[in-house]
């Protein structure tokens, strides 16, 4: 069979690959980026969809418009209101995940041989997406405080891209947090160079502590001009369930009206009984207990890995303890003559029956062979102490 062009410059996710080497009996595994089963609200979600049922029964089960369901639209319309975003139900799409968002941006944005700038390292399917769509990525570096904004200007002014791709929160895989002052910076170069910026948030709300900076989509109103150059894109997968597929995009009014339209060309609309449930669940107020509960977990959690990874790696890995989400970002040293290269690395675990994902995938240019992404969301702190302990026996 002769397929499609498109496909030559992609290749399957090296993630869903090393999932294949998982099925061991009693390997510990930090290499996926789910939130933990444990933590979803059943009961909640049971309450909410049989609520949709007994409500709105036409509603959640029939055709629904491409837009999304309405009363979703202005409960997420709503939930962006409390972070400090002001957005009109119609000023938003409800996507099936914000990974359709990223498809649709990619279908409505990128031309093949389009300049388009990511972080570096970046999420492993924004990458594959935009490669899809025939985009030549651009990799701007990143920090403990996000992508290095004086780089950003300087590939921006050289490179012309057609869009920048940014998690600057809690970022996959990076967990790094864009700082207030950078991202005040990155509003200020789009409006300068006119340039469309992509804020993927999917983590924003998974902090631990102190909350993070606003969003950059909260911060465009001090900065005239720039809410019509950037587009946001949310998900309740991590923070409420992945299973129910409902993400969403805030953007300028044609843009929205472009990806409306191919989204009407790939699933005519996200599942209305998903939404539905959704919109229940919203209403319902019991979405700031569920965060709470989350955020101490994970907190916990992140802070075993912490604690763990310096006692059982010591200065055999550099890492920056992350504020929230899901991710450790860390790489090897070399130090004392051990081993720098986390692809060896991970095979090595695996025998150890210890899974992470090395980092040089998460790269679109210059991979970085001594990085590694951990995940700490669905191991309890018992498991993750002995899975840490295993990795340093593997190193």
């Amino acid at each position: 069979m002769q397929f499609a062009s498109r496909l030559d410059n992609v290749e399957t996710s090296a993630i869903r690959e090393l999932f294949k080497l998982l099925g061991k009996p009693g390997i510990i595994s930090f290499a996926g980026g789910f939130p933990d089963s444990a933590m979803f609200d059943v009961e909640g979600l049971k309450e909410a969809s049989q609520k949709a049922l007994a409500e709105e029964p036409g509603g959640a089960l029939q055709y629904g418009a491409t837009e999304g369901y309405e009363p979703l639209r202005s409960q997420l319309s709503s939930f962006m209101k409390t972070k400090g975003v002001d957005v009109d139900p119609s000023g938003l799409i409800v996507t099936t995940g914000s990974q359709q968002a990223l498809d649709l941006l990619g279908k409505t944005m990128i031309s093949p041989g389009d300049k388009v700038i990511v972080e570096g390292p970046t999420f492993l399917a924004t990458i594959q997406c935009f490669r899809l769509y025939g985009a030549q990525l651009v990799s701007a570096p990143v920090d403990a405080n996000g992508v290095k904004t004086d780089e950003l200007e300087k590939l921006i002014a050289e490179h012309k891209p057609k869009l920048v791709y940014l998690i600057p929160t809690f970022g996959n895989p990076s967990g790094a947090t864009l700082s207030l002052e950078r991202r005040k910076k990155v509003l200020e170069l789009a409006v300068k160079y006119q340039t469309l910026i992509v804020e993927d948030d999917p983590y924003g709300d998974l902090y631990f502590g102190e909350a993070p900076p606003p969003s950059i989509m909260a911060l465009s109103k001090d900065v005239p001009g720039s809410r019509e150059l950037l587009a946001h894109c949310g998900s309740l997968s991590k923070v409420l369930s992945p299973g129910l597929r409902i993400g969403w995009m805030i953007a300028p009014p044609e843009l929205l009206a472009k990806a409306t339209m191919c989204k009407q060309f790939s699933d005519a609309h996200t599942s209305t009984f998903s939404q539905a449930t959704a919109a229940q669940y919203l209403k319902s107020g019991r979405m700031p207990a569920t965060l709470a509960h989350v955020r101490e977990v994970y907190g916990q959690r992140a802070q075993a890995m912490g604690a763990a990874l310096k006692r059982e790696l010591g200065d055999a890995v550099s890492l920056t303890q992350p504020n929230g989400g899901l991710f450790f970002w860390a790489r090897l040293t070399g130090a004392n003559g051990k081993l720098a290269d986390a692809n060896e690395l991970a095979k090595r675990a695996i025998e150890k029956l210890v899974a992470f994902v090395p980092g040089a995938p998460f790269f679109a240019e210059k991979p970085d062979v001594a990085t590694l992404r951990l995940s700490f969301a669905t191991a309890d702190v018992a498991k993750i102490e002995e899975g840490v302990k295993r990795l340093g026996q593997a190193l």
